[in-house]
This record gives C-alpha cells, structure tokens and sequence, in this order.
C-alpha cells in the first residue's frame, strides 16, 4: 500500500489549533481596538447619528499608533531564537534618546493618556441666561443716557433738574457701595469724599473749555461721531464690572464714552448746563458699572430684582421717547438674554478637544524667585 504524503491526524489537530489561537488573537486584538479607540475618541453624550470629524480624525489615529504599538511588541520570532531582553522604555521630558528605542518610539500606554475634551466647560442655560442680564442692565444704564442727553438737547430738562439728578445719583451710588463694602470705616468714607469733591471742582472748573470745545465742527459730525463712540463703547465695555479686569480694550471703551458724553456737552447752551450733563454722563460712565459689581457681590437676587426693575422703568421711558426705538430695544434685549445663550450651549455641544503625552508641559506651580 502507497504511504499517504498528507499530514497525519496530529498534524492537523496541531494546525487547527495553532489557527484556532491566531483566530482568537485577532479576535481579542480586534475587540482591544474597538473598545480603546471607542472610549478615547467618542463621547458619552450621542448628538449626532453618524461620526463628525474630530470622532473620524481621532479613530484613525488611534488605530495606527495601536497597530503600529502591536507590531512592534508582538513580531513573531523564529522558531528556537531566545527572545532578548530589551530595557524598559521610561517617560523622560528632556534626556534625548533611551538605548534600545528609536527618537520617535511609541509607547503602549500612549492610548491611555489621550484625554478627550478635559478643558471643555459644561455650561447650563439657566446659568448662561441669569449671567447675561448683567448685559441688558449695562444696555438699559445707556439708553437712559442717551435718553437723558436727548432731553436736555430739546431743553425739557433745566439745569436744576440735572443738578439735582447728579446729586441724587452719587448720594445713591454712595450709599450702596458704602452697604455693600465689607470693611466700612471714616478713613474709607472721607477717602471716597474726598476724591470726589476734587472730581466735582475739576470738572466744574473745566466746563467753559467743554462749552466751546466744538463750535467750528458741524451739529451732524458731532452726532455722527457721538453715536459711533457710543456703539464703540458698547462693543469694548467690560461688562464683568470689576476694576480689577480692566483690560486695554475697556480703558479704550471708557475713553469713548467720556468724548461722547464732552461731544453732546458741546452742544449745551450754559455753563452750568455743560457741567451738569458731564458730571451726570461720568457719574454713569465710570461709577455705575462698579456700583452694580458691588450689589452683584453683596447679593445676586438684589441684582436680578434691581436689574429687572431698570430693565421695566427703560422700557417704559423709551416707549413713551419713539416706538420703533422700544421694538430695536426689545428686539436687542431678547437676542441678549435668549438667542445668544441658547446659541452659546448649542456651540458648546460641538467643540472636540483631545489632549495627550504630545500637548506642551503645563507647571502647576507658580515660579518664584
């Protein structure tokens, strides 16, 4: 009988074994790669049905360097080799190549330290839309002045009802920050007094120049320029309210308001109607922002009832003023208070931010000399 050249019945048990394992290495290999680059590179929260293209970017490169780690770790050796023993790869920031491995060695843990979105802050729309108002108080605090200005240029309002105007703004202005100051004292009182009586004579003594600072330029360039400083000074303004944030953009927004408050000023025909109207617009300008950040601090829900009752009583004022002029305030208020922060947390939904080994160094300690 002719000897059979196949491979004996052992032969085949070894060679369908040695499949059977190389079937479930891959296998596991497979479901490895799944679930590493899955929780790597897709968020918890499904927005959308299919990938977008930070998902796509990041599973690609998640399954290169993945099998880029296994074929280099897992290359098969040659039957009855010794396999040698290589030193451990360490994570150094600065001592230039380990011997053993290559300048651009990648690591096996080099998926584990891939972060997705870290630095993302979740915002709430409630939150978003309560930390607006602060936005639509500053706008109402501006149509007041504008409305102020209108009035005393059509002389329905006379230099006594200015004055005391001004009076009853600082008196107020003085009361609240003296209320809210956490450290009342004299000393803190006559400083704040003091500084404002040289503020008030300054001024005072300044208004003849401001009366005729602008009477070789035309009345339509003075209200030209006055509604563009005012516009300039609305998109520049730093709305936080606290001194300490100023920054170069609010020093050039507070400039503008000053020129426009001097520019309509200008225009006024007494000396002591010039003095009243900047005294009222600096008043305004530079102390009602910081007045407002102290209610703010002292108590939130004394900021939302005085931000809404401003709100209601500047509505009110410029309805009576024009109505096309109450339905662009109304309009700007809703797109403030509500388009723009539902706008803001649908944005945020989108932003893909993925961190690793490769991001620059960050201390996390304050160097001192």
């Amino acid at each position: 009988m002719a000897p059979s050249n196949g491979p004996s019945a052992a032969e085949r048990d070894q060679l369908i074994g040695m499949m059977e394992g190389e079937m479930e290495y891959r296998v596991e290999m497979f479901n490895k790669l799944t679930h590493t680059c899955f929780n790597k590179c897709i968020e918890n929260k499904y927005k959308d049905s299919e990938l977008n293209m930070g998902e796509n970017s990041c599973i690609d490169r998640c399954v290169a360097k993945y099998r880029q780690v296994v074929a280099a770790t897992m290359e098969p050796q040659m039957p009855g080799s010794i396999s040698p023993t290589f030193p451990k790869w360490r994570k150094v920031a600065y001592g230039g190549m380990q011997p053993g491995f290559d300048d651009n060695h990648i690591d096996e843990s080099f998926l584990e330290d891939m972060i997705m979105n870290t630095n993302v802050v979740k915002r709430d729309l409630a939150k978003v839309i309560l930390d607006s108002i602060c936005i639509s108080q500053y706008l109402c605090i501006v149509a007041l002045v504008v409305l102020v200005w209108t009035y005393t240029l059509r002389s329905l309002f006379s230099e006594r009802s200015l004055v005391l105007i001004d009076i009853g703004l600082l008196g107020a202005g003085f009361l609240v920050v003296l209320l809210t100051e956490e450290m009342l004292s004299f000393d803190l009182l006559l400083n704040y007094v003091l500084k404002t009586s040289f503020f008030i004579t300054g001024l005072y003594a300044l208004s003849p120049i401001y009366h005729t600072l602008t009477q070789s330029i035309s009345s339509d360039s003075i209200w030209a320029l006055t509604a563009f400083l005012v516009i300039v000074h609305l998109f520049l303004h730093n709305y936080s309210g606290s001194l300490e944030c100023s920054t170069f953009a609010s020093n050039i927004s507070l400039n503008a308001s000053i020129v426009a408050s001097l520019l309509i000023a200008s225009r006024l025909p007494s000396r002591l109607l010039v003095f009243a109207i900047v005294l009222f617009s600096l008043q305004v300008f530079l102390f009602a922002p910081f007045v407002c950040h102290c209610v703010k601090k002292y108590s939130f829900r004394l900021h939302l009832f005085v931000s809404m009752g401003l709100i209601a009583a500047t509505l009110f004022f410029v309805y009576r003023f024009h109505g096309m002029l109450f339905v662009v305030l109304v309009s700007t208020l809703v797109f403030v208070n509500l388009v723009c922060p539902y706008w803001l947390i649908r944005v945020q939904e989108y932003k893909f931010e993925i961190n690793g080994p490769w991001d620059e160094a960050k201390l996390c300690f304050n160097i001192t000399e």
